[in-house]
């Protein structure tokens, strides 16, 4: 008798680092289905549907230029306080919708992983991708913004770091991923994280240079220096103001360690991730 020919074989992972991307590209096809899903859905039978990927971090700049600009007088090193803030929440709302969408992937989709077999990666990598979308979108207004005080005669210094975009957008993203897939791990026994990561993140923001400058901070409170150095969105905004505004703290030494921290934090999500899927269904 013949042996059958099967075109999928689903077995157990070679490794606990083995991210089969062979079949994630087989499955690729899904990946933009799920991208597209999360696109749609979270704007389906809204009235002003994509136009709120403007409206969300433009209102949230002026709100913060209020605040944190004319009623607490935080310095902006300068720069138009507006712009200040468009380019740390730019990058901060794509870290902490990949963290935050990341870190429920397992029980937001616990019924699709227990009907149908795929690469499970597939999940967390179309919510960065969703993700990056918005983002995409929340620069080009970053970048309007930028022509609008140039027009004005506002001296902005834009200088050849912004050639570290790209890998300032790839930190963000393996960053939130790799938080969100250990969180994710973790909120599959310990439900009450999915409440610590909905407001710990805020608290997270406020560590981070997204409404003042490094430079204040550590003239301010050099005591927490240490604090400002272990968080590694910080070089990342920092990096993203000084190459397009040409104002904020720029270090190699630093960039170099966030770069360490986010690959670190990128392979324990991975090694926990693939451990947890192959039983996850048991305790979700």
């Amino acid at each position: 008798m013949a042996e059958e020919a099967w075109d999928l074989i689903i077995e157990e992972h070679a490794g606990i680092f083995d991210l089969k991307l062979r079949e994630v590209w087989h499955y690729r096809d899904l990946l933009l289905l799920l991208v597209r899903r999360d696109f749609v859905s979270f704007y389906k039978q809204t009235i002003l549907g994509p136009l709120w990927f403007f409206i969300q971090p433009l209102f949230t700049t002026i709100i913060y230029t209020f605040v944190f600009g004319n009623l607490a007088g935080i310095s902006t090193e300068g720069l138009p306080a507006p712009l200040f803030y468009m380019a740390g929440i730019t990058a901060w709302n794509y870290f902490a919708e990949c963290l935050t969408k990341t870190s429920t992937v397992f029980k937001d989709n616990a019924n699709l992983f227990g009907k149908v077999y795929f690469p499970r990666l597939i999940m967390p990598m179309s919510i960065v991708i969703s993700s990056l979308v918005r983002f995409g979108v929340q620069v080009l207004l970053f970048f309007l913004m930028i022509a609008y005080y140039v027009i004005k005669g506002v001296p902005l210094h834009i200088n050849a770091f912004v050639f570290l975009f790209p890998l300032l957008v790839a930190l963000m993203a393996l960053l939130g991923l790799g938080s969100g897939m250990i969180i994710s791990a973790l909120t599959t026994r310990y439900r009450d994280l999915i409440f610590l990561v909905s407001f710990g993140i805020q608290l997270l923001m406020y560590a981070t240079t997204v409404i003042y400058p490094l430079s204040e901070a550590l003239k301010k409170y050099p005591q927490y220096s240490w604090l400002f150095s272990l968080n590694p969105m910080t070089p990342i905004i920092e990096t993203f103001r000084y190459g397009f505004l040409g104002r904020g703290t720029f270090s190699w030494a630093s960039l170099g360690i966030c770069t360490l921290v986010t690959l670190c934090i990128a392979l324990i999500g991975i090694f926990i991730f693939n451990k947890v899927e192959r039983n996850f269904i048991d305790t979700v």
